[in-house]
């Protein structure tokens, strides 16, 4: 191979291996964009990130138990109330009582009865089958003066919660 070629395919494996830092960078400099008016969001959009927020009304509780727990029947039902020993399914919505914002809810959740926070755990033993409450829960019977994950340290609850079944624990 003649010298000239062989400087000529250097130059070329040269220019393949430097083109695309040197146009990327020639690029930036010449598509460097003005700076634009910040968008408006149109009044049709949902806003991101979605909070959901439960207003003030259904945040109230017109019955007290011994324990503290407050409730509200807002559909009765038939059937059996749920022990200690039972597992139950349900469809539920927890909030903040401070604010009514959403921190979880669940559809066709089972669980055992006691594997829950005290306040919850009361307030479906006061209901049967069918039945959908509103349970008020002091943060004494709920995550105490710590919190847990999207629970702030002593805050109050509310879930509203509607008894699909109850599983009886099985005879030993």
């Amino acid at each position: 191979m003649s010298m000239i070629l062989r400087t000529l395919s250097a130059c070329a494996a040269l220019a393949l291996i430097a083109t695309p830092a040197m146009t990327a960078a020639a690029a930036a400099r010449k598509k460097a964009p003005a700076k634009a008016a910040p968008l408006k969001p149109s009044a049709l959009a949902i806003a991101l990130p979605l909070k959901l927020l439960i207003p003030e009304r259904q945040r109230l509780c017109d019955t007290a138990t011994a324990t503290g727990l407050r409730y509200k029947q807002l559909r009765p039902g038939a059937g059996v109330m749920p022990t200690d020993a039972d597992r139950v399914q349900v469809h539920y919505i927890g909030y903040l009582a401070k604010d009514g914002e959403v921190f979880d809810q669940g559809r066709d959740v089972t669980f055992a009865v006691t594997r829950v926070i005290p306040g919850f755990s009361d307030g479906l033993k006061l209901m049967t089958p069918g039945s959908i409450y509103r349970l008020c829960v002091p943060h004494t019977l709920g995550y105490g003066e710590d919190g847990s994950g999207p629970i702030p340290p002593a805050a109050d609850l509310v879930f509203q919660v509607e008894l699909v079944t109850v599983n009886p624990a099985k005879a030993k």
